[in-house]
C-alpha cells in the first residue's frame, strides 16, 4: 500500500509536469500563428507598396511626356530643335565674349605700348650679356663625325628625345661641324647629360635602352662627385665632424651659382677671409671658419618648402648638431634673426666683401634661374605630377606624369590647370608651352 501510494504520488507529478509541458507548448504554437499572420499581413503591405510605385512611376512617365508634350507646344520646338537652339546660343555668347576679350587686350596694349617698348628694349640688352649665360647654362660636346648627328636624333627622334626627357636638357643640333650643343639652367642635369652623351658617343650604342642605362649610371657617379667635392673643401679649410648630410650639401653647391658666383667657390672664400678676420681682433677661428663655409649650404638642399636658404640651412646645420654659434652666424648672414656673436658679425663682414668685389656678381642670371625653378614647384604642386623639368630657356616646360593617376581626358585638364597657374603667379616675357607626357611601361625579364 505505501508502494502504492508512492507510485499514485509519482504519477500525479508527472502528470502535472506533463500539463505544464503541454500549455507551454500551446503558447508556443499560438506566438507562431500570431507571427505567421503578422508576417503575411506585412508581405500584403509590401505587395501593395510596390504596385502603388509602380502606377506611381507610370504616372510621372506620364505627367512628364505631358509636360514636355505640353512645353513642346508653346514653345513650337521639338526636343533636338530646342538642343539645337541653345548650341547655338553658347556658340553666339562665348563669339562675344572672346571678341571682348580681344578688343580689351587691344586697348591694354595701344595703352602700354610704351612700356613694352622698353620691355623689347631691356629684353634685348640682357640678351647681350651672353658670356655669363653660356658659360653657365650652355656646354658642347664634340662628336668624331657628322655621321653621328643622326644616330644621337635616332629613328623619328626617338633618341634625342629620350635623352632630353631622362635628363630634363635641351640638346641643340644645327650646323655647328662636329658638335652638339647642350642647354639647361640646372648645372648638374647639365654635367649628367653631358657625360652620358660623350660616353654614348664614344661606346657607339645609341638608343633607348642603352641611354636610360647610361644616364642612370652617370646620375650615381655624379652624386659621388658630389660628395668627394664636399670633402674635399672640408679638408682644405681644416674643418672636421661635419655629418654626410652636410657634406652631401656643400658638395652640391659645387654645381650651384648664385648671381654668376659658384656658390662653393664662394663660400669657400668667405671661410678663408672669416678666419682671417678672427685671428686678426682674436676671435674664435674655428667658429667663424665653420659658420662662414656653411652660411649658404640651405641653397644645396632639395626641399619644397617655406623659407629662405639662411632658415634652411640653420635647420640643416642644428640637425647636424653644430653648436649654436655656428647655427645662428648661418642664420643671421642676412640679417634674418640678430647676430648673436662677434663670429656671426665676421661672417656678414667676409660674406658682403666677396659679393661685392668686382665682377663678383651677375643678378640677372640668378632671377633668370628662380624664374625657372618657380616654374618647376608650380607644376610639381599638381597631383600625379612625377618629374618636370624646364627647357627652351623657359619657354617649355617637359611635366611627365603617372598614367595610372592621370589618363588622356585628365592630362589636358591638368594641362590647362598648370598654365592657369603660371599666368597668375608668374610675370615671364613671351609664351609657356606645357608638355604633358604620359607613357605606360611594362619591362619583363626571360629568364
Amino acid at each position: 500500500m505505501r508502494e502504492r501510494r508512492q507510485f499514485d504520488k509519482e504519477l500525479r507529478d508527472r502528470r502535472t509536469d506533463l500539463q505544464r509541458f503541454e500549455k507551454r507548448v500551446q503558447q508556443k504554437e499560438d506566438n507562431l500563428e500570431q507571427k505567421s499572420q503578422d508576417l503575411e499581413k506585412a508581405q500584403k503591405r509590401i505587395s501593395d507598396s510596390e504596385k502603388d510605385l509602380e502606377r506611381n512611376q507610370q504616372e510621372l512617365k506620364d505627367q512628364e511626356l505631358k509636360l514636355r508634350t505640353e512645353l513642346e507646344r508653346i514653345s513650337g520646338l521639338t526636343q533636338e530643335e530646342a538642343k539645337k537652339l541653345i548650341i547655338a546660343n553658347l556658340e553666339n555668347d562665348a563669339k562675344h565674349d572672346a571678341q571682348a576679350l580681344i578688343n580689351k587686350i587691344e586697348a591694354e596694349a595701344q595703352l602700354t605700348a610704351e612700356k613694352k617698348a622698353r620691355d623689347v628694349l631691356i629684353t634685348t640688352i640682357q640678351r647681350l650679356a651672353t658670356d655669363i649665360s653660356s658659360e653657365i647654362t650652355v656646354t658642347s660636346v664634340s662628336l668624331p663625325n657628322d655621321e653621328m648627328k643622326g644616330r644621337i636624333i635616332g629613328r623619328e627622334g626617338r633618341n634625342i628625345r629620350t635623352l632630353e626627357t631622362l635628363t630634363g636638357v635641351d640638346i641643340i643640333i644645327d650646323d655647328t661641324p662636329e658638335a652638339v650643343v647642350i642647354s639647361c639652367f640646372d648645372p648638374i642635369r647639365k654635367v649628367i647629360a653631358k657625360i652620358a652623351l660623350e660616353r654614348l658617343v664614344s661606346d657607339g650604342r645609341i638608343h633607348p635602352a642603352r641611354i636610360e642605362e647610361v644616364v642612370q649610371r652617370v646620375a650615381k657617379e655624379i652624386g659621388q662627385t658630389i660628395f668627394e667635392e664636399g670633402e674635399k673643401v672640408l679638408f682644405d679649410l681644416g674643418i672636421h665632424d661635419v655629418k654626410p648630410d652636410g657634406v652631401q650639401a656643400l658638395g652640391r653647391l659645387h654645381f650651384r651659382t648664385s648671381y654668376g658666383q659658384n656658390v662653393l667657390t664662394h663660400s669657400k672664400e668667405v671661410a678663408v677671409m672669416a678666419g682671417m678676420i678672427a685671428a686678426e681682433i682674436g676671435a674664435d677661428v674655428v667658429t667663424a671658419k665653420r659658420a662662414a663655409l656653411l652660411h649658404d649650404i640651405g641653397k644645396g638642399l632639395e626641399t619644397d618648402g617655406e623659407g629662405n636658404h639662411a632658415e634652411v640651412g640653420a635647420e640643416l646645420c642644428r640637425r647636424m648638431g653644430e653648436s649654436a654659434a655656428v647655427v645662428n652666424g648661418v642664420a643671421s648672414h642676412h640679417n634674418d634673426v640678430r647676430p648673436e656673436s662677434v663670429e656671426a658679425v665676421i661672417v656678414q663682414i667676409a660674406d658682403a666683401i666677396s659679393a661685392a668685389r668686382p665682377g663678383a656678381r651677375r643678378e640677372t642670371m640668378d632671377n633668370y634661374i628662380k624664374r625657372l625653378e618657380n616654374l618647376e614647384k608650380i607644376a610639381m604642386s599638381f597631383n600625379g605630377v612625377e618629374k618636370v623639368f624646364a627647357v627652351q630657356a623657359g619657354r617649355e616646360l617637359r611635366i611627365m606624369v603617372d598614367h595610372e593617376r592621370v589618363n588622356d581626358g585628365k592630362a589636358k585638364e591638368l594641362a590647362k590647370d598648370i598654365a592657369k597657374k603660371i599666368e597668375d603667379e608668374l610675370k615671364y616675357p613671351g609664351k609657356i608651352r606645357v608638355t604633358i607626357i604620359r607613357e605606360t611601361r611594362v619591362v619583363e625579364y626571360a629568364r
